[in-house]
């Protein structure tokens, strides 16, 4: 199935919370075990071709593009939102029919089979748009699943936005989707920024194309440490012994 998607590789970011005099590196160049936090996730995207990922850059995008050539790259040249992240995409994939996949390049902990797994979970659900949840024992300020009675997704709530019922979903939205290409671009059209930080979320889209008939799928796994991305110095340390972990066992 991967010949019937592309990725979209979001990694414009500065980070500025992991910034230091002596090392400000965009956010992806990061080191976690000797290596950028952006290789991990390009090496469980290996299955899909080079030429069929596009890496949205933006800071300092000379030292992404110098250290990895050989991918599709857009540029965010202003920092306004996960949404407008992917519209800076748009013109890399405008003439692709298939299946669009969102993914951050400061998740390095994403393993290749939970990309394959979802991947699949897509395409045999038939869906316009697929995301991907999990639980976590952390505690990650991420957005929640709100589902209807019978289960049915409703919409992800921003955990800023919680209510304090929401609060207590335990399944949280991992930021990583799946789009039909046609309806994620008819519906990046209807984006809008009227919120408190005045950008485009990609989270609203799913409930843009769900009120124009589309189908919403969720594909919930036990995601557990793969669901961290690298914020804070913190959670850059915790990142580097997950994935040092897995390299003693491998």
């Amino acid at each position: 199935m991967a010949d019937k998607v592309k990725a979209v590789v979001l990694a414009a970011g500065k980070g500025t919370r992991l910034q230091a005099e002596e090392n400000d590196a965009p956010k992806v160049m990061r080191l976690a075990c000797g290596k950028p936090l952006i290789w991990y996730v390009l090496d469980a995207l290996s299955f899909i071709n080079s030429d069929d990922i596009a890496i949205v850059v933006g800071y300092k995008k000379e030292d992404v593009i110098g250290r990895f050539g050989g991918y599709v790259y857009a540029e965010q040249a202003e920092q306004l939102g996960t949404g407008h992240a992917v519209m800076a995409a748009s013109k890399a994939l405008e003439e692709f029919a298939g299946s669009v996949l969102i993914c951050y390049g400061d998740m390095p902990a994403i393993r290749r089979e939970t990309y394959k797994a979802f991947i699949s979970e897509h395409f045999l659900q038939d869906n316009d748009c697929t995301i991907l949840t999990g639980e976590s024992s952390l505690p990650l300020p991420y957005g929640r699943i709100v589902r209807d009675p019978d289960g049915h997704f409703l919409r992800v709530v921003e955990d800023r936005d919680c209510t304090p019922e929401e609060k207590e979903i335990k399944e949280l939205n991992s930021g990583v989707y799946l789009f039909r290409s046609q309806k994620l671009f008819s519906a990046l059209k209807c984006l809008g920024n009227d919120n408190s930080q005045g950008e485009y979320y990609l989270t609203d889209v799913p409930g843009i194309i769900r009120g124009a008939g589309g189908k919403i799928g969720v594909c919930r796994r036990d995601l557990g440490d793969e669901i961290i991305g690298v914020n804070t110095m913190e959670q850059l340390a915790q990142v580097e012994g997950i994935l040092s972990r897995r390299q003693d066992i491998s």
